[in-house]
């Protein structure tokens, strides 16, 4: 029978306490440059990732809640998480070279859950890992990825604008992307595409619905996520056009604009919230 060593025991705990300091160290080191330039775009405008600081948060508080239920030091490290973090310094060590940034903030989300098994251990990384996965949706994507996509929202908007406006009797004409009204006309852009708020909207349903308690809404709030969005952009189209119309074209370049474009994560995210998380909490109060 061997009798535990309680002072070998505290002195491996405060060695690990230490090694885990010293990988936070040279993280920031590595990467403070990379989370300043995420920092930056998530705050940069609501058409650009406004998303990524709240749910860079919302993954912040699902893994502080995870982590909450294990107890005592992890015994279950692994040097295999090596194989995550490796790759990801070969991609960091290549983005200094072609400065991209992008490339670098993908490593960093690739490296994480390396990190959480390397200092973690295991069981604690598997209880993390989604929410961890989910940081992949706070990356900027690149123009060449979804110019395609900008453009068949646009086309949606347009029609689904002029819809709208011609229900409630108001007149509008259409030329491509271009909406005209006896007193102004409108370009839907790619800004006014509503793919910042679809993009948003959708990473947040994926985390509403790993956070959901039933599967059926799960399925309920990744199923009307990107209806909504769309929903949601067009309506505040068909607003702009309105405003264009009364108002003349400056209205564009006030804060009315960017207000418009506020309003749709304030409307399409409580209501992503609302399917997932509402109902569970009433029927578990019931």
């Amino acid at each position: 029978m061997s009798v535990a060593n309680p002072t070998m025991a505290n002195g491996n705990q405060q060695g690990r306490g230490w090694l885990v300091w010293l990988f936070a160290a040279l993280f920031l080191a590595v990467y403070g440059p990379t989370m300043a330039w995420l920092w930056h775009r998530w705050t940069l405008s609501v058409w650009y990732n406004g998303h990524g600081l709240l749910i860079a948060g919302v993954v912040a508080w699902l893994v502080w809640q995870e982590l909450r239920r294990f107890s005592g030091p992890a015994d279950d490290v692994t040097p295999w998480g090596f194989a995550l973090v490796v790759p990801a310094l070969i991609l960091h060590m290549l983005d200094t070279g072609i400065q991209s940034r992008l490339l670098s903030a993908f490593s960093l989300v690739l490296a994480l859950p390396g990190l959480s098994l390397l200092l973690l251990g295991k069981a604690r990384t598997r209880a993390i890992i989604f929410p961890l996965l989910i940081l992949f949706l706070t990356l900027p994507i690149p123009l060449v990825f979804t110019e395609h996509i900008h453009l068949v929202l646009r086309h949606i908007t347009t029609v689904g604008t002029t819809w709208l406006l011609h229900l409630f009797g108001f007149p509008v004409y259409t030329e491509g992307t271009l909406l005209e009204t006896p007193n102004g006309s409108l370009m839907v852009a790619d800004a006014c595409s509503g793919f910042s708020t679809l993009y948003a909207t959708v990473t947040v349903a994926v985390l509403t619905a790993y956070a959901a308690r039933s599967r059926w809404r799960r399925v309920a709030v990744l199923a009307v996520a990107v209806p909504l969005a769309i929903a949601i952009n067009v309506v505040r189209v068909a607003v702009l056009v309105l405003l264009v119309d009364w108002y003349g074209l400056d209205v564009l370049h006030t804060s009315a604009h960017e207000i418009s474009g506020l309003a749709t994560f304030v409307v399409a995210l409580p209501i992503i919230f609302w399917i997932g998380w509402e109902g569970d909490a009433r029927r578990a109060g019931a």
